[in-house]
């Protein structure tokens, strides 16, 4: 097993830590890689096939993870997770609330039963886990809670995706709140904001074209392709003592998109040989 050993001792819950097929989404490879640094992990999915996936890889690796299978848009499956959590490894220090799902449409094309349901994923999910996370990371002095935002929830675009922008943008806000509220509880609060990483999230609705991977790289300054990987180790890190003065942070993990002016960025994208000062 890589040593690293930066979460040695620690123990952390992921939420939709499961994935299925040879793409790893975010929660799988944030577990994969805190196992790695020497963390304990509950593999929290509501899809048993999907976590033993991930816990297979872990215990190949030698590393130390149990599954609990629950629906964390669920107060009582939240308090049960965090009560298993004490019961496998004695404590909890680590909180990634991961689990998010889409949510489609204009305002004017909402489904009240659709609003509700990325409502419950991408925001409920969150405050439900870390209202009882927070209770028991105090009694072991302190801890760190890492939620997802995203890239549609700092950023207004064309994708017709209200519901689910809309509560990736109250996450990030969610986070900076918690992180005023439990600071002195010696309890971090931060938040990943990942750009259009190629992962099982998206394959999962429709295999992505090698053109449109390719014109995404274009959109942001380093012009690459992120992984869950690359966001997993963001996540890593704010839960590491690396990040004991860090709360309260957006983090993107985006090659620089959010960084750019879409304007800077339309002669790679296009391939125009015109100057870059040209194209304002």
């Amino acid at each position: 097993m890589p040593s690293g050993q930066r979460l040695e001792n620690k123990v952390a819950i992921v939420t939709g830590a499961g994935t299925r097929g040879e793409i790893a989404g975010t929660g799988q490879a944030a577990s994969i890689l805190m196992a790695r640094e020497g963390a304990k992990v509950l593999l929290s999915d509501i899809d048993i096939d999907r976590a033993e996936e991930t816990l297979n890889t872990i215990e190949k690796e030698g590393g130390t993870a149990k599954i609990f299978i629950g629906d964390v848009t669920s107060e009582k499956d939240c308090e049960a997770m965090v009560n298993e959590s004490v019961k496998q490894f004695g404590k909890l220090d680590i909180l990634f609330n991961n689990v998010g799902g889409p949510g489609g449409g204009m305002v004017t094309e909402i489904e009240e039963e659709d609003w509700h349901r990325s409502i419950d994923l991408n925001m409920k999910s969150a405050v439900m886990g870390s209202k009882y996370a927070i209770p028991t990371m105090e009694k072991s002095g302190g801890g760190s809670i890492i939620n997802v935002s995203s890239i549609d929830g700092t950023q207004a675009g064309s994708t017709r995706n209200v519901p689910y922008s809309i509560s990736k943008a109250a996450i990030s806000h969610l986070s900076r709140i918690m992180a005023v509220h439990h600071g002195r509880q010696n309890i971090r609060v931060n938040c990943v904001a990942p750009g259009h990483v190629y992962g099982a999230f998206p394959n999962r609705f429709k295999k992505m074209e090698d053109d449109w991977r390719e014109l995404r790289k274009k959109a942001g300054p380093l012009g690459t392709e992120g992984t869950a990987w690359d966001v997993g180790w963001a996540v890593v890190y704010l839960a590491s003592d690396e990040a004991k003065w860090v709360t309260g942070v957006v983090l993107p993990v985006d090659a620089g998109v959010q960084a750019a002016s879409p304007l800077s960025m339309l002669g790679d994208i296009i391939g125009s040989e015109e100057p870059k000062s040209n194209l304002y």
